[in-house]
This record gives C-alpha cells, structure tokens and sequence, in this order.
C-alpha cells in the first residue's frame, strides 16, 4: 500500500483514513509472518492447525477491508484507482461457469446534438461472479403401463430404476452432497438437518445416517481397491491420528485410530497419481499396519513410533522424518538460549537447502545432487550430536532429542541413497489435517462402524483433493455406477483419477 508523495490527497481527513488502513496492512503482515512463524517452528502445544490459522488470518483481512473502505470513502478518485486495480489482478472467471447476460443500454438512441440515430461502436463487457443457493428440488419419476385392448392379457412396464436406498427419499446425488457436507466440508448431520429444516425438510439426523451408513457400505470395495493401488507403490508415506469413538457399554468415548497411508511420487516426478488411504482400528498395535500393509514390500517413511518396526522384518524398508527430530531441537531452542540446539537447527536448515533446490527432478538427479551436497551435511551433523551427547549430562532434554535423532540415524540417512525419498512425512501429515478439523466438529464416532465409515468416505475424498477432481462429482458419478451395476472386476474404473481421466476425456 505504498504510496507516492505526489499522489496523496490534501485533504487532512482523507490522509487521516489512508494512514489508518496503512497501519492496519502493516500490522497484517506483521501478524500473518507471527502466525507462519509459529505454525510452521512453534512448539507442538502451540502450533496452529491450518484452518485455525486461516480462520486468524481472514478476521485480519476484513479488517484491512474495512479501513480500506473508510479510505476510499470521500476519495473518489482513490475509488476509482481502487477499481482499476481490482479489475486488473482479479483474473477470470472459469470458462465452464454458465453466462446470464445482463445489456445496460441507454434509453434513448438519438444524439443528442442533432437528434440523428446513434450507431454502435463497440461495447464494455464486465464479468461478476454470482451465486445461486443450494436449492432442493424434486425428482418424478413415471412408468407408464400399457396393456392389449385385443387379449387383454399382459402389462408392460419399463423396470424402475435402481436406488442406492430402495423405496427411500434421496438421489445417489443426494447422499453424494451428505457425504461431502459431512467429510469434506465437516458438517455434522445434526447440522444438515438443520440446513434441510430451513427449507422446510424435515430430515432427522437418524434417516442422514443411514443414508451415509448404506453409501459406505457400497464403497468398501471401492477403498479396498485403492488400499490395494497404494500396496503396489515402491514408496509410501504412513501416520496415525486419534479417532475417539463412543463406547455404550462404558458411557464415554474410547480413543480408536486413523491409520493413514499416501502416496505422492510428484516430488521425483514419479507418474503414479497420488491418493491416500484411511483405515480406522481400534489400537495403535504393531499388528495394524502389519495387517494393513501385508502386500507392501517397498519404502516407507515414517515418524518415529516402533510400531512400524515390523513391517521392517517383512521386508519394507523405513525411512524416518527429519521434522520430528527438527521439531525436538526447536522446543528447545525457543524455551530460552540454547546454542548446541540452535546449531543443530542450523545444520538441519542447510540440509532441507538443499532438497529445495532438487525438488521435482528424477530420482537419480536427487541422488546425485543428495551425494555431492547433502551426506557431507548429513555427516557432520551426526559427528555434531555424537560429540556434545558425550559433553552433556543424559538426562537433560537436549540428550533426549539428540539420541532420538542418532537412534534412528539410519533411516534419516535413506534419503542420501535413495532419490525418491522426501526428508520428512509431511505429505501425510497435510492429508491428515482435515481429519481433525473433522474430530473437532463432530467430537467422536458413535461406535467403531461409525469410524470405518469415515475411514472409506474420506480417503477417496482426500483422494479426490489430491488430483483436483471435485469430491461431489466422483462420489455422485461412482455411487451411480455402482447401483447400476457396475462390475467388481473393474474396479480401477472407479477410482478418482479415471474418473478425473474420464471427464477430460469427455470435455475433449
């Protein structure tokens, strides 16, 4: 919002307004890199989820708006300065939006001078974007029935179409939108059912579910086939997150988990498409991802937990997250001076340098880039933490954080040999995010079924966000397919890439 001298008005109150908005952009900036700071180093008590960050960030915006338009106000020519710029940086609109057209013409077309007719030379074409609310509507289906005016014998009749829910209210479009609203937007049925009440639909939350409850089941085989996509990778990504589930026979709720597995080969321009998979369990046993990753026998990255060790006895190969052991030396470094944790960051620092400057290239690239810059690096930073661990004492919390990082000093070190490895687990861990946006706004599961259907619904959902394919579509396109039969033998036609395929093909 830098400014001019020549360009400010003279006007004492307006010059007061543009101050104030100017004030306020500065103290936005200084706040949004405050926030970035701490959701990105701060320590994990206080690091920020991404929607709340966003959530911040937009109260802050608004308020820049406001003095923004305060400024503009009694400036006119600020206004118009304003306008223009918007005009300039909005960019369009997509060209698949449908186009009313709306002609403001003049009311009378003879000139004014002489009164001759006015001839057009040409035209100013704006473009707003205009929304239409989410409108209910009823679909009829007729079966007309014929019989023989000559025998009398007989009624034909075309079969009725297949439904998702037999003798029930809703489209397969319908549960899709459900689906959506409740996985993807995070909207508990509760409060859809208080959205379809305002339009005069009464829909108890208990019908929603079931709803939700049939379209999960339907598809299962559709995950499994996913789960089964992702066994096949050479590198996959895995995590867990907490999924609290109600417990009737205790009257409270358990602690059940989300199993996440992904695949992302974009950053060593591997061409598989990326997806993650979801499977709810209701421990954090070894045996789930034993059980879970049974055919998988490539790498796998992960943070630090020893319940994935055993996949190592079967053959997958772990590599561990630097983030986790980044994160450990930064609590430390920001509770107060801490300089054996402060150079250790530093060391860590030069190392993601150098990932930053490889990103996107061929697996063998990475390696040799990894071979010239980053093992010198990754060397000397093991001598470090060697060297000060015998200096300290053992039971301090800088000993803690350097045994974790050398107790698993092999599996840091796979990405050096091996180009298709990332540093850390971060792919997983931003698929995870919207699972807990999910928890907070729905509080738990009612029961471990409640949590396989969130498992199945949400992994093609993150799935769909993964290959910009619009979750509502795909769920609406494949619940359909499926209902019309649509065979298990060709279940990768159903997956949310073919269907992003499909419907490039399609516009094509």
């Amino acid at each position: 919002m830098a400014l001019a001298v020549d360009t400010l008005p003279d006007d004492p109150a307006t010059l007061k307004a543009m101050l104030i908005a100017e004030r306020a952009e500065v103290e936005r900036l200084r706040l949004i890199i405050k926030q970035f700071q701490r959701h990105r180093f701060g320590r994990r008590a206080e690091t920020l989820e991404e929607d709340q960050l966003h959530l911040g960030l937009e109260e802050i915006e608004q308020a820049e708006a406001e003095a923004s338009a305060r400024a503009e106000d009694p400036a006119p020519a600020e206004r118009a300065k304003r306008a223009a710029a918007r005009r300039h940086n909005r960019g369009a609109l997509p060209a698949h939006l449908p186009r009313i057209e709306q002609v403001v013409d003049v009311e009378d077309r003879s000139c004014p001078c002489c009164r001759g007719a006015l001839h057009r030379i040409g035209e100013d074409v704006s473009e707003r974007l205009d929304v239409v609310p989410a409108q209910f509507r009823v679909l009829v289906v007729r079966r007309p029935k014929y019989a023989c005016r000559a025998c009398g014998d007989g009624v034909r009749q075309a079969p009725a179409p297949a439904r998702l829910i037999e003798g029930g209210l809703p489209t397969e479009a319908t549960v899709a939108h459900v689906l959506v609203a409740k996985y993807a937007d995070h909207l508990p049925l509760y409060r859809q059912a208080q959205i379809y009440r305002r339009q005069g639909i009464a829909l108890d939350r208990s019908t929603l579910a079931d709803w939700v409850g049939r379209a999960a089941f339907l598809l299962r085989p559709v995950h499994a086939r996913l789960l089964a996509a992702l066994e096949a990778s050479p590198k996959l990504f895995a995590d867990e997150t907490t999924a609290p589930v109600l417990d009737p026979g205790r009257g409270r709720t358990k602690t059940g988990q989300l199993w996440a597995y992904a695949r992302d080969d974009r950053s060593w321009a591997g061409t598989d498409p990326p997806a993650v998979v979801f499977i709810y369990a209701p421990d954090r046993t070894s045996e789930r991802p034993l059980a879970h990753l049974g055919g998988f026998r490539g790498v796998l990255q992960v943070d630090g937990y020893a319940g994935y060790n055993a996949l190592a006895e079967r053959g997958v190969t772990l590599a561990f997250c630097w983030a986790h052991v980044r994160r450990r030396f930064y609590e430390l470094a920001a509770a107060g001076p801490a300089p054996i944790a402060s150079e250790a960051l530093e060391r860590i620092g030069a190392i993601y340098a150098v990932e930053s400057e490889i990103r996107g290239l061929a697996p063998d690239e990475r390696r040799a880039a990894r071979q010239a810059a980053s093992r010198p690096l990754v060397e000397a930073l093991g001598a470090f933490l060697r060297t000060q661990l015998e200096r300290i004492s053992g039971k301090t919390r800088l000993a803690e954080a350097i045994r974790y990082a050398l107790a698993r000093w092999d599996g840091l070190s796979r990405f050096l040999d091996d180009g298709r490895v990332e540093l850390d687990s971060n792919v997983v861990e931003r698929a995870i995010r919207p699972l807990a946006l999910t928890r907070k706004n729905a509080l738990f599961a009612g029961s471990d079924g409640g949590g396989e259907h969130w498992a199945v619904v949400a992994s093609l959902v993150e799935t769909c966000k993964l290959n910009d394919v619009d979750p509502y579509a795909y769920l609406a396109d494949v619940i359909t397919r499926i209902v019309n039969g649509h065979p298990n033998s060709a279940l990768d036609e159903l997956l949310p890439w073919a269907y992003a395929r499909r419907t490039l093909a399609d516009a094509a």
